[in-house]
């Protein structure tokens, strides 16, 4: 069964440029969507790498909407969403296929993501809740770290060494089965960034597939290239968005009320540009309801 490589790229050219050498030439359809990049992207891709599908978008309409029109423009029996902050290590491509070609039941499957520096990074969760979310943003997951209790947004400390099925897995690479897509859909676009994973993993499960990680294949992520960090806001945001979705109004309002107290205790424990990032995402969560703040421009 064939694979087609998806890359999303949005003013990360020299990140690209990494990506794409490990995927390139490597028996494997790839396209590229570039976001309305401002670098250069779409330039570098036709001279460096011609055999790539370039396709371009008018305008940044976010993470999920560069996937799904790269999903429309491949023709691969499975696709491979890949961050172009991220690489595949080795023959990681075709071990992540002939593993979900051995699961059949398996709609999404997902390889042991690594830092650059070679340390794990940890890419197993769990749906959100407002407990769940409470044990992040109010730190009580330092409390035990090793309790499921207090660590289930994080897939409960999971070691990330043996096969199992998860909530969610961290985008940076997912093998996403085209069947499964043409039977549950592509990403909901109303998700901008952050929690659109999170939103299809939930509808795949739904309906009845698995999401699978599989650490036999690895990949490196170097993490936030493209948003650099700053979009915590909109973090929030997919939370709120999935939640309302998924759980309603009531406890996506809830949510918006222990995010905000989230948000000024941590305004208050951190400086500078971070301190700043988490005031305004505060005053952003206390100017008005849950419901409000999703229709609210970003």
């Amino acid at each position: 069964m064939s694979v087609s490589v998806v890359v999303v790229s949005y003013n990360v050219r020299d990140h690209l440029v990494r990506c794409l050498e490990a995927v390139v030439d490597r028996g494997h359809e790839v396209v590229v969507v570039d976001n309305a990049s401002t670098d250069g992207t779409p330039e570098l891709v036709q001279e460096r790498f011609p055999s790539v599908r370039l396709v371009e978008l008018p305008e940044n309409r976010g993470f999920g909407a560069g996937n799904n029109a790269g999903m429309a423009a491949a023709t691969g029996d499975w696709f491979l969403l890949l961050n172009a902050d991220a690489w595949p290590v080795g023959d990681a491509v075709d071990r992540l296929a002939a593993f979900g070609n051995e699961h059949p039941e398996a709609a999404v499957v997902g390889p042991r993501l690594r830092n650059p520096d070679g340390s794990l990074q940890r890419s197993v969760r769990g749906f959100p809740t407002v407990w769940r979310l409470a044990t992040e943003y109010l730190f009580l997951r330092k409390l035990a770290p090793r309790t499921r209790a207090l660590n289930a947004f994080y897939g409960a400390r999971f070691d990330h060494e043996s096969v199992r099925e998860a909530d969610w897995l961290y985008g940076a690479c997912l093998l996403v089965r085209r069947a499964a897509t043409q039977e549950v859909g592509l990403f909901d676009e109303d998700f901008f960034l952050f929690s659109e994973e999170t939103d299809w993993c939930y509808r795949f499960r739904e309906a009845g597939w698995k999401v699978l990680f599989y650490p036999g294949a690895e990949v490196v992520h170097v993490g936030g290239a493209s948003h650099g960090g700053r979009m915590f806001r909109e973090n929030v945001r997919g939370h709120l968005r999935f939640l309302a979705k998924h759980r309603g109004q009531r406890e996506a309002e809830r949510a918006r009320r222990l995010l905000l107290l989230g948000a000024r205790l941590r305004s208050v424990l951190f400086r500078g540009e971070r301190g700043e990032t988490y005031r305004e995402a505060a005053r952003w969560l206390a100017s008005g309801s849950a419901a409000a703040l999703l229709e609210s421009p970003r």
